[in-house]
């Protein structure tokens, strides 16, 4: 039996400001963009992996107004999940997203695991990592 990953999930407060850093900082394709009943979900992804899809959901959609109020002040302290990317030029990446103006919460480092990495905050807070492997 092989699984694979298909879609996975972030919070978000601000639809078009995702699209702003996901598509346009990023580069990430728009893959489908529903919008229903108060809610919408943006599916963005990287070109070279059609097969995963990004969602970013309306902070607290489908919760009780009790974990939607709790989701939403978890996202607006930046403490939500996040996701980590690789790239093969960790310090291009990084100049890139500072014209951005995304918020950056660790500038490009070299780890003492190998990896060369740096950080950002999306538009609505999740964190977002982005790692070189060393070069051999």
């Amino acid at each position: 039996m092989e699984l694979t990953l298909t879609y996975t999930f972030l919070e978000v407060d601000d639809h078009d400001a995702a699209l702003a850093f996901y598509r346009d900082a990023l580069g990430f394709e728009v893959r489908q963009d529903v919008a229903m009943e108060g809610a919408r979900w943006l599916t963005v992804g990287p070109k070279a992996q059609p097969e995963l899809g990004i969602v970013l959901q309306s902070a607290g959609v489908a919760r009780s107004p009790e974990d939607a109020d709790s989701i939403k002040a978890l996202l607006a302290k930046g403490s939500l999940s996040g996701l980590v990317f690789q790239t093969d030029d960790v310090d291009a990446l990084f100049d890139r997203l500072m014209t951005s103006g995304a918020e950056v919460l660790q500038e490009p480092m070299d780890q003492p695991y190998g990896l060369r990495d740096c950080a950002f905050r999306d538009p609505a807070g999740n964190m977002l990592r982005f790692n070189q492997k060393p070069k051999q």
